[in-house]
């Protein structure tokens, strides 16, 4: 490996402690209290930096969104609780939480995440939304304002955070016990800050961290998104199928940044994939098959599903079994669901209905089912093809799928030169190769 060979870079969504698949905490592994036990996350907050990934994402939606009489939770219990239990606990690795400038104010968000950045020494990330779930509105007596409110909005909670992060001068925390001065008042300075839609006086009394402030993440494909992000995230969170669209949306983000008078490479894609490891495929897919056997009821939605994705109502045919020779040649991918030409492909390939339900073609993320070398070899793909700047990965089930990776799939990365062997730094701007920035950036 060269010194300037480029490197991926992965980050660990920590979902709610049990994994990417909401059944999974059924299965014998499984710790069925992961949701509630803040030693289970820490721990493997503590295995991902033992495996350098770059950061912890902790995804957040203030409301109840899933049945939880039979599933997981989505999320932690509350991202800012859980960011600070792990930052205690560890030393290099990032932690980026999701917080919504639609349901927040300005200087709480500021107060919080510049107060965590600098008890974590500079490894905070900030990941951008603006919700537009009713239960969320519901929670806060509020409503859902439409796109251009919403997005209009963000501009503004994100300018007048980076101001009241910026309001304490970077000399000014003085602490000095000979002259007695605690800190320069000169230097820490109300930003007044009057937007259409949100007003903050400041200052925010709390120094700078050694990154200077939290690096901005983004998440969310529409046009205003993409200006967003272009405008000031570090990091996108993107949810695309196929590498030709991975490609196409990361190239409109890097366009979008050198628009705003950025580099394009100051913008690091993530892409979302999941994964269940195993010694071979063949047990991988046992796995999954195992967790499908626990809601009968769900498997049959989507194989009804499955079926409209390929042309074929496969519910009629033997679903244990592949699909006869002239089935397959009638399937045709539904040009509505990128996700079609991965499902016709596994049933053409000779794969079950059940087999292929399996091996996550329904899935809200790209899927391996497989070896640790299938996981190593899809993610180079990915990256190699220029159609990512690294991963959002997701286990099926954190409990083991986090070990595995880092201690199965991370070292075959390395070995292949394609992930780094050691932190960069002690911050995450280091760490993801970013500039120092304190304050509104110019």
């Amino acid at each position: 490996m060269t010194t300037d060979q480029k490197q991926m870079k992965i980050v660990l969504q920590m979902v709610s402690g049990y994994g990417g698949e909401f059944k999974t905490w059924r299965l014998p592994e499984a710790k069925a209290d992961a949701y509630t036990d803040m030693d289970l996350y820490v721990e493997m907050a503590q295995l991902a930096e033992k495996g350098k990934l770059h950061a912890l994402f902790m995804a957040d939606t203030p409301a109840l969104v899933n049945n939880l009489n039979t599933e997981t939770p989505m999320h932690s219990m509350d991202p800012l609780i859980a960011m600070t239990s792990v930052a205690r606990a560890t030393n290099r690795i990032g932690l980026v939480g999701t917080f919504s400038t639609t349901f927040n104010e300005p200087y709480n968000l500021a107060r919080h995440l510049k107060t965590l950045d600098v008890v974590s020494h500079g490894r905070v990330g900030w990941n951008t939304v603006t919700t537009s779930t009713g239960a969320t509105a519901d929670n806060f007596g509020s409503h859902i304002a439409s796109r251009k409110e919403r997005y209009g909005r963000a501009h503004e909670v994100i300018e007048a955070v980076q101001s009241l992060w910026g309001s304490w001068g970077e000399s000014a925390y003085v602490h000095d016990k000979e002259t007695g001065q605690f800190a320069d008042l000169d230097q820490i300075k109300p930003v007044n800050y009057r937007g259409e839609y949100v007003k903050t006086s400041g200052p925010l009394p709390i120094p700078p961290s050694e990154q200077g402030q939290p690096v901005l993440f983004q998440a969310g494909p529409s046009g205003e998104g993409v200006e967003l992000a272009g405008r000031f995230a570090s990091g996108v969170y993107a949810n695309p199928f196929t590498i030709e669209e991975s490609r196409e949306y990361r190239d409109i983000l890097r366009e979008a940044a050198v628009r705003h008078g950025r580099e394009a490479d100051e913008i690091n894609v993530f892409t979302g994939f999941m994964f269940t490891i195993a010694d071979s495929k063949e047990e991988a897919l046992a796995r999954r098959r195992q967790v499908m056997a626990f809601d009968l009821e769900e498997t049959n939605q989507r194989l009804r599903y499955l079926s409209a994705m390929v042309g074929v109502n496969l519910t009629s045919l033997d679903v244990e079994k592949p699909l006869p020779e002239g089935v397959q040649n009638m399937l045709q991918a539904n040009w509505q669901d990128p996700r079609s030409p991965r499902a016709v492909e596994l049933l053409q390939e000779g794969y079950s209905p059940l087999d292929t339900l399996a091996m996550g073609v329904i899935n809200y993320h790209p899927v391996v089912v497989g070896t640790a070398t299938d996981v190593a070899d899809f993610l180079q793909e990915w990256f190699e093809s220029g159609a990512t700047d690294g991963f959002s990965i997701v286990p099926d089930l954190a409990h083991d799928g986090v070990r595995r990776f880092v201690e199965e799939v991370v070292p075959i990365l390395q070995e292949r030169g394609i992930f780094h062997r050691d932190y960069e730094g002690s911050t995450l701007r280091e760490n993801l190769g970013l500039p120092y920035q304190y304050g509104v950036k110019d």
